[in-house]
C-alpha cells in the first residue's frame, strides 16, 4: 500500500511509490494500491496479514506493529492503575510519525471494525513542501484510515471517516481540534467551495458561476491560491496555545449559557445564540469576550463568503478572508510576529484579493487568494519582502518553495 499526502501525484511519482512498496513487500508492483490524501486549505471558518510495516519518505526508521494489538491513547499514561494526563506543552511520543497509523487502528478498533489484514506501506508527502498549517496531520490520518479499510475490505463513508480521524487527533493524540480539516479533505470536489456545518455534520458543495470583475470564463480560472511559508515548525500537540484557546471558548460558552438560564446545555459556543452573546458579553472577562467575538463574527463571515462565492464576487470573498485573518490576530490572539508579518506582506502584494493564516496560526504558513494573472509577481514580492524581515527563518525554507502557487484539488481516495 502506497500512501501519498499532498498534491495529486504524477504518473512517475506513482510508479516510484509502487516500486518502493513492491521492494518492501516482495509483491508485484501492479498489486500495490495507492491512497491519495490532499492537504487542506480553508479560506474561511478558522477555529470554528496482522503485521503493519511502514516507512516514510520524510522521516527515518521503520514502524512495525500488529493490527490486533490494542491501541491506547498516547496522551494518557497509566500510573498505578490511575490515568494521568501528560503535560501537552512537552514533546511526547505522539510526535513520532508512526503514531498516526496506530491512531487509525485505535479509531477503527473503537467502533468494532474487524481488522485482520495489515499492510506494508510507504508514506510520503509533497517533496520539498513544508506542510505546517496545511493539516498534514489530518491528511496522514485519513490516508492511513483509507489504507487499512481498503486492505480489510471495509466500506466506510466519508462522514464516518471524519469521526474516525477526530478520534485519532482528539482521543489518541490529545489535540482538542474540531472536524473542519478532515471534512475538507474527505468531502471536497474540484472547483467547488465546500461548506461544512461542524455541529450538524452536514455539508454542501457550492459550484461557482462565471466570475465578476471583468474576468473571462469560470471562477476557477480567475484566481490562484498562494501559500507563503514562515519557516516556523512545531507540532500542535506540543503547543499549549491551541488547546488553551479551545478551553477559553468553552469557558465563555459556559458563562453565556448560565447568564441566559441554559446552564444544562453543553458549554460550546455553537450552543449559544448570537443574541445571547450580544446581551451578555459584558459579563465576560476581556479575553473570553474576544474569543467569543471571533467565533460569532467568523460565522457571519462564512455565511457572507458563501454568498460571495456563489455570485462570483471574488473581491468581496477576498475581503472576508482578510477580515478573518485580522480577527484571528486581534480576537482569537493566535499567531506570532513572523506569521503576522507574512500576513501583512501578503496584503501588500500585487493582485492579492485576501489573506489569512492557514490552520491554527501558531506555525506554518499563510494563504492568499490572488488574481491568476499576477500570481507569479505576487509570489516573488512576498518571498523578497519576507526575506528582508525574517532572514533566518526564510533560510530554513530554502530547500522548498518559499511561496507556492497552487489550485484547489479533489478529495482523498484510493486509486
Amino acid at each position: 500500500m502506497g500512501v501519498f499526502s499532498g498534491h495529486w501525484p504524477s504518473e512517475s511519482e506513482l510508479d516510484k511509490l509502487r516500486q518502493k512498496v513492491a521492494e518492501m513487500s516482495g509483491r508485484d508492483a501492479q498489486e500495490v494500491r495507492v491512497v491519495v490524501s490532499p492537504y487542506r486549505i480553508c479560506p474561511l471558518g478558522a477555529h470554528i496479514d496482522h503485521q503493519v510495516t511502514l516507512q516514510s519518505g520524510q522521516f527515518k526508521g521503520e514502524v512495525r506493529f500488529r493490527v490486533d494489538e490494542v491501541q491506547l491513547p498516547k496522551h494518557i499514561s497509566k500510573t498505578n492503575g490511575l490515568n494521568e494526563q501528560i503535560d501537552s506543552s512537552k514533546p511526547q511520543e505522539e510526535c513520532k510519525w508512526g503514531n498516526y497509523a496506530r491512531g487509525a487502528i485505535y479509531a477503527l478498533q473503537n467502533k468494532g471494525n474487524p481488522l485482520k489484514t495489515g499492510i506494508t506501506g510507504f508514506i510520503c508527502g509533497s517533496e520539498g513542501l513544508d506542510s505546517s498549517g496545511l493539516s498534514s496531520s489530518a491528511a496522514v490520518g485519513i490516508a492511513y484510515l483509507l489504507a487499512f479499510e481498503s486492505a480489510n475490505g471495509l466500506v466506510v463513508c466519508p462522514t464516518e471517516n471524519i469521526e474516525y480521524d477526530r478520534q485519532i487527533e482528539n482521543e489518541y493524540l490529545g489535540l482538542k481540534n474540531g472536524i473542519l480539516d478532515q471534512s475538507a479533505i474527505l468531502l471536497s470536489s474540484y472547483g467547488c467551495l465546500t461548506c461544512m456545518n461542524c455541529k450538524t455534520i452536514k455539508h454542501k458543495l457550492i459550484r461557482p458561476p462565471e466570475v465578476q470583475n471583468n474576468h473571462v470564463g469560470e471562477l476557477g480560472n480567475a484566481y490562484k491560491i498562494l501559500l507563503a511559508f514562515s519557516g516556523l515548525k512545531q507540532a500542535l500537540t506540543t503547543n499549549p496555545g491551541y488547546n488553551r484557546r479551545v478551553a477559553e471558548c468553552q469557558e465563555a460558552a459556559k458563562l453565556l449559557l448560565q447568564a441566559s438560564g441554559n446552564e444544562e446545555v453543553e458549554p460550546v459556543l455553537s450552543n449559544v445564540e448570537p443574541e445571547v452573546f450580544e446581551a451578555h458579553k459584558s459579563k465576560l472577562e476581556p479575553d473570553l469576550a474576544k474569543r467569543a467575538e471571533h467565533y460569532f463574527s467568523e460565522n457571519e463571515r462564512v455565511l457572507k463568503g458563501l454568498e460571495a462565492w456563489a455570485s462570483g464576487n471574488l473581491k468581496e470573498f477576498g475581503e472576508l478572508i482578510t477580515a478573518s485573518g485580522l480577527s484571528s490576530i486581534q480576537n482569537y490572539e493566535c499567531g506570532c510576529e513572523p506569521l503576522i508579518q507574512l500576513y501583512e506582506i501578503l496584503l501588500k502584494a500585487p493582485g492579492v484579493l485576501g489573506a489569512r493564516f492557514s490552520g491554527a496560526g501558531f506555525r506554518g504558513c499563510c494563504l492568499a487568494f490572488v488574481d491568476a494573472d499576477r500570481a507569479e509577481e505576487a509570489a516573488m514580492f512576498v518571498k523578497n519582502e519576507y526575506c528582508k524581515l525574517q532572514p533566518e527563518l526564510a533560510s530554513h525554507i530554502n530547500q522548498g518553495p518559499a511561496v507556492l502557487i497552487c489550485d484547489a484539488g479533489d478529495c482523498a481516495r484510493v486509486i
